[in-house]
């Protein structure tokens, strides 16, 4: 161990985990406002539909690849469409969850950082669905895709018609594909395992799945993407430094690596396969 950083690391991530009541009131709040916000930007069909055909027209125009060869390979099988419906209604919300648990017990500095940028990407993606409605591709006569989830389920939305509980006309940004490059950022910045890249497999099977299952348009995850790395120049993760001896200002050094984190990363890498 190093005495000159150990101690002092524990010390800030004691003195940096917040009030757990606290936290639990301010994410149920954000979750609400989420919801509420979805809620205030639904019924404008007509506008939602012209916006689809313009991003429609500027992707082919800047030769982006059509999402049809992502649902193309997707339909090779009715496993493989299955488990892509699956993994678009079943780890959006609980892979974030889980994410900012594992970071409050174990890393409360990156938890606090991590919940700010959500929290911005978030507020910033309501502003883009009140401003800018967005019909997804499944939805578009012209880009001649299935809705996967209707056809071979599980769907998490009804017709647009009856369905009150969510807007269907919310396409940009993806918040799927925003947190999911959040949680891999945050979990690299975080962990010091050799294989912790390997968390960038969540947001690129997320951005597989949403274009393939046609709920978004390659456009909407680089918007989200956009949205992230702004909020992170914002918000900024924290860098691991250390005194120098006989310095009092920080240099980025490498965080010394103990048992106990090694063994903690090496279940957190285990968990991501």
């Amino acid at each position: 161990m190093n005495a000159r950083t150990e101690p002092a690391r524990a010390e800030t991530d004691a003195i940096a985990r917040p009030p757990l009541v606290r936290e639990l009131l301010l994410v149920a709040g954000l979750f609400l406002v989420y919801k509420l916000g979805r809620q205030l930007a639904t019924g404008h069909t007509g506008e939602a539909f012209h916006n689809a055909d313009r991003v429609w027209d500027l992707e082919r125009t800047v030769h982006l690849p059509g999402e049809g060869s992502v649902q193309n390979l997707l339909l090779h099988g009715d496993t493989l469409i299955h488990i892509a419906n699956t993994y678009y209604a079943t780890v959006h919300f609980p892979a974030t969850a889980a994410f900012l648990i594992w970071l409050y017990l174990r890393r409360p500095a990156h938890y606090v950082r991590s919940r700010r940028v959500l929290a911005v990407v978030t507020a910033a993606a309501l502003v883009v669905h009140l401003t800018f409605p967005l019909a997804p591709p499944r939805m578009l006569a012209a880009a001649g895709l299935l809705d996967t989830g209707q056809v071979y389920g599980p769907s998490v939305y009804g017709s647009p018609e009856t369905d009150h509980l969510s807007n269907q006309f919310a396409a940009m940004p993806s918040l799927h594909f925003g947190w999911a490059l959040m949680v891999a950022i945050g979990l690299i910045v975080a962990t010091r395992s050799r294989r912790r890249w390997l968390w960038l497999l969540h947001p690129l099977v997320t951005l597989l799945v949403i274009v393939g299952t046609a709920n978004h348009y390659w456009l909407d995850a680089i918007v989200a993407a956009a949205m992230v790395g702004t909020a992170l120049a914002v918000v900024q993760l924290p860098q691991r430094t250390a005194t120098t001896a006989g310095h009092g200002a920080g240099r980025l050094v490498p965080a010394p690596r103990s048992a106990e984190s090694a063994d903690e990363e090496a279940v957190l890498v285990g968990a991501g396969r």
